[in-house]
């Protein structure tokens, strides 16, 4: 263990002891009422892509009424989340009428089967992450100096989304370059989650978690280097799946690394609220070479599936963490509890030793030097003259006076200073963390999942992310291990705020994690909106 970094560790846990009651009670005590987002009215609104599918290879819907009807949702919702960067509204339904011609030229029912085996996604709306890359579009990632940019090409993953059919509708909010769990940036302002708009949706997907949340996406794009997918998963009550390390091409996202090996730790990958869709949109997504290494058209048994769990970091490592909240730990044990009756084997896990969890969680982060760095201009000088720059653009942007938000400060800050560590510290953590892939290879096997808690806390307020920051090695560590992990909603706690946990999995296994995910929606429910439908008849 690093004393400096357990000293931060230790120290947030207890100012976040302190004062989170304080802010509970004084700061923000519960309002008699509170604003909500608009109900849905559209039962289009409700179907799965498996079902929109269906209607639309039976004539019985047209793709220009199921994008008119997402676009009528985005906007009766967006004023009160502002997670849309840039639309493309009306190019997407001179797409959707472009679709709607193909699919009624077809001469035959046999040359429609034909088409959507072609093209799978055929019709379907979309929501891009500002960060993946979508042609022409905004790319400046929530960066100032970066205002005018944009996206030369589709990147590889939304390029083949659209080959699929897909149609995109919009660009989703990330934070700058993507360097937090909370999405407010000096350029876009803040994101908000549809639970509770006093919320962060979470980052750095926390566009799409906003919007899918809010029933506003009928699927999404996201990236994930540190939890990226899987923590606005949880904040916004929606499944999200990392794929493992390698599976999902990351080319044409900002910021990326010249690391050859940086998509073992950067994945694209699916936001849905709907489990049984997470398999479809990952064999899009990854391609027919790598969907057919991870034998997503195979059939899982359930039964087979051995099922780990575990409540959080254990021993003294977990006593330097902020303590799971029960509502989370909860829903864990609800689940093995439903497992287990239905005849599968559920033990409690000997986890391999994870006491270094946050030192090789952040050597991860400390080692990719070919990555865009925050302060690119000043980039080239002393390391010490860095620092001095980045310490005082933090005091600056607390106060308002920086061009550079404080939660991206802090994470190029951890960048420049490899997490607090000197480089051979970080190489001796990276090598723990190679030898643990193989340690979680053994425990998992090839039909073993994990369960274990995404974060420790549900959505926390806006502008007081920075407690849950420091818990990031729950999700970071396994984008260091390159294992799959798939983020399930099980609910609402009293609040009213979404709470789930993690499903993960050995490498290349992915299909296990999905698998448990449509069970565990099957018997929980899923997503749950964030106020009660209305459906029109």
């Amino acid at each position: 263990m690093e004393i400096f970094l357990r000293f931060l560790v230790i120290f947030v846990r207890a100012i976040a002891l302190i004062l989170s009651p304080l802010l509970d009670k004084f700061v923000y005590p519960p309002k008699a009422e509170r604003t909500l987002i608009p109900p849905i009215r559209n039962r289009l609104l409700t179907l799965s892509v498996q079902e929109l599918r269906s209607r639309l290879r039976s004539g019985q819907l047209t793709s220009k009424v199921l994008v008119g009807a997402y676009i009528e949702r985005i906007e009766s919702v967006n004023a009160h989340l502002n997670a849309i960067v840039e639309s493309r509204f009306s190019a997407a339904l001179e797409e959707a009428a472009k679709v709607d011609d193909l699919i009624a030229g077809c001469e035959s029912p046999a040359d429609v089967e034909k088409l959507f085996e072609e093209r799978p996604l055929l019709g379907l709306p979309v929501t891009i992450k500002e960060s993946c890359a979508l042609g022409g579009m905004t790319f400046a990632v929530g960066n100032l100096a970066r205002k005018e940019v944009k996206a030369q090409a589709d990147g590889e993953a939304v390029k083949r989304l659209r080959s699929a059919g897909a149609i995109p509708l919009l660009i989703s909010a990330t934070p700058e370059y993507c360097f937090s769990i909370e999405t407010d940036t000096l350029l876009n302002g803040c994101c908000l989650n549809p639970y509770d708009f006093e919320r962060t949706p979470g980052g750095s997907s926390g566009g799409e978690g906003s919007l899918n949340g809010a029933g506003a996406s009928l699927f999404g794009i996201g990236s994930d280097i540190g939890g990226s997918i899987r923590i606005p998963s949880l904040y916004c009550g929606v499944f999200g799946h990392k794929p493992s390390g390698g599976v999902v091409s990351t080319k044409g996202h900002f910021p990326n690394s010249k690391d050859p090996n940086i998509e073992h730790y950067l994945v694209e990958g699916p936001i849905t609220r709907f489990a049984e869709d997470l398999n479809d949109l990952l064999k899009v997504m990854a391609g027919k070479d790598k969907s057919s290494k991870l034998r997503l058209d195979e059939p899982v048994q359930l039964n087979q599936i051995k099922v780990h769990y575990a409540l959080g970091f254990e021993g003294v490592n977990g006593l330097m963490h902020q303590p799971v909240d029960e509502d989370i730990r909860n829903a864990i044990c609800k689940a093995t509890t439903h497992l287990s009756t239905l005849g599968l084997e559920v033990k409690r896990a000997k986890l391999p030793n994870l006491k270094n969890s946050v030192e090789m969680a952040l050597s991860s982060i400390a080692k990719q030097d070919g990555m865009d760095f925050l302060l690119e201009s000043e980039c080239t000088e002393e390391s010490s003259g860095i620092v001095r720059k980045i310490l005082w653009e933090i005091l600056k942007s607390l106060v308002g006076k920086s061009c550079y938000t404080t939660n991206a400060l802090i994470f190029e800050l951890m960048r420049q200073t490899n997490a607090f560590m000197s480089r051979s510290r970080v190489n001796k953590y990276m090598e723990e963390g190679h030898y643990l892939i193989g340690e979680f290879r053994d425990l998992l096997g090839d039909n073993g999942v994990l369960l274990f808690p995404t974060l420790n806390l549900p959505a926390p307020r806006n502008k007081w992310s920075i407690f849950s920051l420091w818990g990031v090695d729950y999700t970071l560590l396994f984008n260091v291990l390159g294992l799959p992990v798939t983020h399930v909603p099980i609910g609402l706690n009293e609040r009213g705020l979404p709470i789930g946990f993690s499903v993960i999995a050995a490498p290349n296994q992915d299909r296990l994690c999905l698998r448990m995910a449509v069970e565990l929606e099957r018997a929980f429910g899923g997503w749950q909106p964030p106020i009660p439908h209305e459906i029109e008849n």
